[in-house]
């Protein structure tokens, strides 16, 4: 494990996406100890202010401290994006190994997959959260069931080559049960193209929400995500053009940051690309 993170931080695109998501994740969970302002604090008289001493990254049409709830949105934003990963993979990798190992299921399970892969992401979102209500569980819910289908795919592929190797023919030819060779023997085998669909689905689940949010069918406004920030201060930012400036680089530099490290980690795990490294 310590030679792949040194093979991984070899390369210093790598290296500094990796920093980069680490300073957020540690303002995120210390929101609280590096901010003084609460990020729904009002102060309307100081409105719209540029970035200074006081308002490190300035103030938003309501005045509160943009910087604050930058911070304090992160939270979610990183929040919403982790939920969707997780459960993307969880159900995706299931759904991947069923269609992969049982010819009768692989046929109806993908075409039911290759149809909802058939819409765009966003537009499939929308409808999603269009039909279940506007809230931050449903706008989860609805980006997993969005991605699901991309994991079950590339774990399909993978759970197809690996049931043909000698060691699983070998297991089933000993009695050993299914559930046994799909956990034990084929699920280690895919720990790859997982690992770096997860950085992936996390980076699309960040701006999946954002585009929600911007359009008025993602999380609402009361909750301070990076989306919600754009969303709310989009008609202000001709007189003050930090109030979406700021939220929207955030947005961007974190999902570059996950893409960039998921191909680190594709590279690195690819036995064709690992000698390059």
């Amino acid at each position: 494990m310590t030679l792949m993170l040194r093979r991984l931080m070899r390369r210093r695109i790598v290296m500094l996406a990796s920093l980069v998501l680490l300073v957020v994740a540690v303002l995120a969970l210390g929101a609280s100890w590096v901010t003084s302002f609460d990020p729904n604090d009002t102060a309307v008289l100081e409105r719209l202010k540029g970035p200074s001493a006081k308002h490190l990254l300035g103030t938003d049409e309501l005045g509160r401290d943009l910087y604050a709830r930058i911070v304090h949105g992160a939270r979610y934003s990183l929040a919403i994006a982790a939920l969707t990963a997780l459960g993307a993979i969880i159900f995706g990798t299931v759904l991947g190994l069923v269609a992969g190992f049982f010819r009768k299921l692989d046929t109806p399970l993908m075409r039911v997959v290759d149809a909802m892969m058939a819409f765009p992401d966003i537009l499939l979102a929308i409808a999603l959260v269009a039909i279940l209500g506007a809230s931050l569980v449903n706008v989860v819910i609805a980006l997993v069931l969005v991605y699901t289908p991309r994991v079950a795919r590339a774990v399909r592929a993978s759970t197809l080559v690996v049931r043909e190797l000698l060691f699983v023919e070998a297991v089933r030819a000993l009695g050993v049960r299914t559930s046994r060779i799909l956990w034990r023997h084929i699920l280690p085998n895919l720990m790859s193209p997982i690992l770096v669909q997860v950085s992936f689905i996390f980076a699309y689940a960040i701006l999946a929400e954002a585009g929600l949010s911007f359009l008025g069918v993602g999380v609402p406004p009361e909750i301070p995500t990076w989306g919600t920030m754009v969303a709310a201060s989009q008609q202000y930012a001709h007189q003050a053009f930090w109030v979406v400036l700021f939220p929207g680089l955030a947005i961007i530099v974190t999902a570059l940051s996950l893409q960039l490290l998921g191909d680190g980690v594709r590279d690195l795990l690819d036995p064709k690309l690992k000698k390059s490294m």
